[in-house]
């Protein structure tokens, strides 16, 4: 179960207004989270706490297709994202790099700046706790659970390989760990995810 105050953001959020090109020179999630919507609200990183979620519009993460967005929310301390709904991209990095995200319309359109926000994305269920409504999801499969849960497709992966539970295919995994999160360069664990993301998206979003 995830809780946190709602920090509300509108439609077509592309990935430059979460982590401004600037910054993608490096990939350490503490300088990406200190940077994260700085250019939308710049008191966003000193007041954003841990747990706390994004709720936005439609087309959320649009943009190009860097990793580095969801990273910089993580790091942030946002534990979930809802929104009307979500770029492609944005939608399969978020569960390689373990950030869970729902799509529903109707708690973006009920849910206000601060309130209180429970979200249990394995049944799919959104509670405004500020004024008692509950909104229902997609429910987030099994596997994509999972992947939030050991913190990302690469260490979801190495955590395999390490347990030997499929050690006939030991050095692929491997290829697969070490290629995660690359923005569509990594096939073998992309395809994983990109899979598993249309079958619960079921359409395509602006990119």
């Amino acid at each position: 179960m995830l809780r946190g105050k709602a920090w509300k953001f509108g439609d077509d959020v592309n990935t430059d207004i979460i982590i401004p090109a600037k910054y993608l020179n490096t990939s350490d999630p503490k300088v990406l989270a200190r940077h994260c919507f700085e250019g939308a609200d710049p008191g966003f990183p000193m007041k954003v706490k841990k747990g706390d979620i994004v709720v936005a519009g439609k087309n959320f993460g649009c943009g190009s297709s860097r990793e580095h967005a969801p990273i910089a929310l993580k790091a942030a301390g946002v534990s979930c994202v809802v929104a009307r709904s979500f770029a492609r991209i944005f939608y399969r990095n978020s569960f390689n790099m373990g950030l869970p995200i729902l799509e529903s319309p109707e708690a973006v359109d009920a849910i206000g700046q601060g309130h209180d926000v429970e979200v249990d994305p394995g049944a799919g269920r959104i509670k405004d706790k500020t004024d008692g409504r509950v909104f229902r999801a997609k429910p987030i499969p099994g596997f994509m659970q999972e992947l939030v849960r050991k913190g990302g497709l690469m260490k979801y992966m190495i955590r395999r390989v390490r347990h030997g539970r499929e050690a006939g295919r030991a050095p692929l995994l491997r290829r697969i760990a070490r290629g995660a999160g690359g923005g569509g360069k990594s096939k073998g664990g992309i395809k994983i995810v990109a899979s598993e993301a249309r079958n619960h998206h079921g359409r395509k979003s602006k990119i």
